[in-house]
């Protein structure tokens, strides 16, 4: 297997799809497969090697999840009281209806509160700007900061749609870390190097670089029109000025960090020894929690940032709490119950509970679902699953 899956990360630098890429494969009991290729920076003469680290976006979210079904296993946190219960500032929730002709927001009272497992599962209403137009123009019409700058009135907007009504990706999961933090006391990467990252022996995951981890990081790269790569820089994200670590979207890792994570998720919630999760949690986490709702494909606003977005189009998709899950065998192999996500610069995952396996993929390029891209990742999932 070791031979196919450096051919795919080869391919892709030499066909122009990736600059470069690290991916890693992973089995109940360790490492099946860990490699690179290309460049950490187009044109650098730096190369890409497995312990790079990356801005690794959503895939922010999945430990996140486990850190708020943490404190669900301690009675602190409840997956289906209102969310105001822990963050106040939550209260009286509206919807968004529309514009009034001068422009100003029509809003009005939400039928019920988002909960936790609202947030986690992407139905309470929160969305994001670069996939919904009309929110965008909200914070237009307000002022109101976006997401992007890391302030804490970023997250709080108007709801697009009454909790538990629909299915549309977004910020739920940046409240989630918000009332990890006001349980317990901690700010969201405390909470995560003293009851997850650190107990994973996660060492390269955080929000903010170190400097081991500065020197190993990967450039973004945009995209060009003519299909070509332009890097743009490292480090990507909220800083040390930042008023709240994005439980969104605001670590950095490497694959084989990010692999020990997955691997607790394949044995149930221990790792090495080490449980941070009981396997009942586990399973509920990697299970649907959304009932009939079903994904559906996210269409672009914001095409710097993302191009439209659908993983595995046209397979039927759930969302269990914080992974996406699939309703059917995928045509790369995966089955029944597989789960996964991604990161904004086109940064991929998949976790097999079937068959024990899971596989992580981190390239650095924007926008989102880049074509080049996400084939590489798709074309290592099939070299898996046909090596099996």
């Amino acid at each position: 297997m070791r031979d196919t899956l450096d051919a795919v990360l080869q391919a892709g630098v030499d066909t122009g799809a990736v600059p470069g890429a690290v991916a890693i494969v992973v089995d109940r009991d360790g490492v099946r497969y860990l490699g690179s290729a290309g460049e950490r920076a187009l044109g650098g003469g730096e190369a890409m090697m497995p312990d790079t680290v990356g801005a690794i976006f959503s895939m922010t979210k999945a430990i996140t999840g486990a850190a708020a079904m943490q404190l669900v296993e301690q009675g602190r946190l409840d997956l289906d009281a209102p969310m105001s219960d822990v963050c106040p500032e939550a209260a009286n929730p509206v919807v968004l209806e529309g514009f009034a002709d001068d422009g100003a927001p029509i809003t009005r009272p939400a039928a019920s509160e988002p909960t936790l497992r609202q947030l986690l599962t992407h139905t309470s209403g929160y969305v994001y700007e670069m996939w919904n137009a009309d929110i965008g123009r909200w914070h237009e019409a307000t002022g109101t900061p976006t997401i992007g700058s890391h302030r804490r009135v970023a997250l709080q907007t108007p709801l697009m749609f009454d909790p538990g009504t629909r299915w549309e990706y977004g910020t739920g999961i940046d409240w989630a870390g918000l009332m990890v933090e006001a349980v317990s006391g901690l700010t969201l990467g405390e909470y995560l190097r003293q009851h997850l990252t650190g107990p994973l022996a996660m060492f390269d995951t955080d929000f903010v670089h170190s400097d081991d981890m500065a020197a190993r990081a990967a450039a973004v790269h945009a995209r060009l029109p003519d299909g070509g790569l332009l890097p743009l820089e490292s480090g990507v994200g909220g800083g040390n000025d930042a008023e709240f670590e994005s439980g969104g979207g605001g670590l950095h890792s490497t694959m084989s960090d990010y692999a020990r994570f997955m691997r607790m998720i394949l044995n149930g919630g221990e790792l090495d020894g080490v449980r941070v999760l009981q396997p009942d949690t586990v399973d509920a986490m990697c299970t649907n929690q959304m009932g009939d709702l079903r994904v559906t494909e996210l269409k672009t606003v914001v095409p710097f940032l993302t191009n439209d977005a659908e993983l595995y189009p046209g397979e039927e998709k759930s969302w269990g709490l914080t992974f996406q899950v699939h309703e059917q065998d995928g045509a790369t192999g995966r089955p029944k119950g597989a789960l996964g996500w991604a990161g904004l610069a086109n940064s991929y995952y998949w976790i097999d509970r079937t068959n024990g396996i899971a596989g992580a993929y981190l390239s650095q390029i924007l926008p989102f679902a880049d074509a080049g891209s996400i084939g590489v990742f798709y074309d290592l999932e099939r070299a898996v699953y046909a090596a099996r």
